[in-house]
């Protein structure tokens, strides 16, 4: 069978249709899998270990960040070791103070959830993690470096808020904001690309979120359109913050590998030092994105997608402004010294002349109208969420409390390892 074009001309046969369509859905896939499990994925391939670039990327030099992933893991926790962040704040909260309705998301160590509150009625995504799969994974600085800069979100429009957080014997739960919009990566697939001024009005307020979390000496590195939420009213929020990294002043460097493959930046891929600048690169990739439909140097072909990225100039096609156009190439320009915002950060963004149709105070005070309305009727419209999430049933042991899986000696580990996690803000945080 062949599929005919629309001027009746022979178009992609059948089978080439189902490849495609193939290739389509493994893009997606990828896309949301974290970066670990895509480097376990790929160092298990050998076909593809045999490829050079793929070996310069897999053989990583000892970090100068003692916080790499999974690559020089530190010894398991011992009985005396804690992250202790002070007392708990919420030490009554527990899992059955939830009606957990559906799963709204997945990750590495567990779900997002969306949950009633039984006492007021309310509604909040309630993010659960296996203490047992973090620890096995040496992750638990990433959620606390999480859980840190949640804390640090309230006074933020386009980042998502820390109601509190508590924890079972094996399972941590953070009670955050409800956004149910959808993931921009949802609406990128279903409309495969956005005009400018709707590009222009994510890209602003993505920004105006990040030229924050930089004002806190933190750096974001893993902004992608799946960690992109849009609220009921079509705003920009911020979500998933376990790869930010705390104290970084403004002429301070990092070296952690991480980030995901399509938005990492060259000096990321080069093992380089890199500082704040890696976060407008991907937003570079980011808007990149919205107005072509795909990142920038995307290719299912992951060492030739690194080597693109590496040393491929951008290609900007003429259906865009001389200003996204010149924007674009500030943003993904690979020497980081070179780079806009390099020199005096968010306001090198802010002042861009692609931005001056902005008025950033009215966008701050959520006064500009959102481009697009995701039109939802409520709190149990679920049609911005993917079904592959929806559709999967709620566990009953996300709202047992206690944990009754881990054998006593795990129970212990894992209660150690999370000291201090429990977090519930004072009433003048909301004032």
């Amino acid at each position: 069978m062949t599929i005919k074009s629309a001027t009746g001309q022979p178009g992609l046969t059948y089978s080439k249709f189902k490849g495609l369509v193939a290739s389509v859905c493994a893009f997606m896939k990828q896309r949301r899998m974290g970066l670990n499990d895509f480097i376990q994925r790929l160092a298990t391939n050998a076909y593809t270990c045999k490829h050079v670039e793929v070996q310069s990327i897999l053989n990583l030099s000892p970090p100068q960040d003692a916080e790499l992933m999974n690559t020089n893991p530190s010894p398991p926790p011992s009985p005396t070791q804690q992250i202790n962040l002070g007392p708990s704040s919420n030490p009554s909260a527990k899992p059955n103070d939830f009606h957990f309705l559906k799963v709204i998301g997945k990750g590495s160590f567990g779900k997002v959830l969306l949950a009633r509150h039984r006492q007021d009625d309310r509604f909040y995504a309630v993010k659960v993690l296996q203490k047992k799969a973090i620890l096995k994974k040496k992750e638990e600085k990433h959620i606390m470096s999480e859980r840190n800069v949640l804390l640090k979100n309230v006074k933020h429009p386009f980042l998502v808020g820390l109601h509190y957080s508590f924890q079972t014997a094996g399972k941590l739960y953070f009670v955050l904001d409800y956004i149910n919009g959808g993931e921009l990566f949802y609406h990128l697939q279903r409309e495969r690309c956005f005009l400018e001024p709707r590009a222009r009005f994510y890209a602003a307020e993505i920004a105006s979120a990040l030229g924050y979390l930089h004002s806190l000496n933190i750096v974001y590195r893993d902004l992608k359109p799946e960690n992109i939420l849009l609220d009921s009213q079509g705003h920009v929020v911020l979500t998933d913050f376990g790869l930010c990294k705390e104290n970084i002043e403004p002429n301070g460097t990092t070296s952690t590998f991480c980030g995901t493959p399509e938005y990492l930046a060259p000096e990321v891929l080069h093992k380089e030092p890199y500082d704040r600048t890696v976060d407008w690169w991907c937003l570079g990739a980011v808007l990149y994105e919205m107005l072509y439909g795909l990142p920038p140097f995307y290719s299912r072909n992951t060492a030739e997608m690194y080597d693109n990225i590496l040393n491929k100039p951008v290609q900007l096609k003429p259906n865009i402004s001389n200003a996204a156009r010149h924007l674009l190439e500030g943003l993904l320009q690979k020497d980081r010294t070179k780079r806009l915002g390099c020199a005096d950060d968010f306001m090198e963004i802010k002042n861009h002349v692609f931005f001056s149709p902005i008025n950033w105070d009215e966008l701050n005070s959520k006064k500009i109208t959102p481009p697009f309305n995701p039109n939802v009727t409520g709190p149990n419209d679920l049609r911005h969420f993917d079904p592959e999430f929806t559709d999967e049933p709620v566990p009953n042991s996300i709202g047992c409390s206690p944990d009754s899986a881990l054998v006593t000696a795990s129970i212990k580990e894992a209660a150690e390892a999370f000291v201090g996690f429990s977090y519930a803000p004072s009433m003048d945080s909301y004032l």
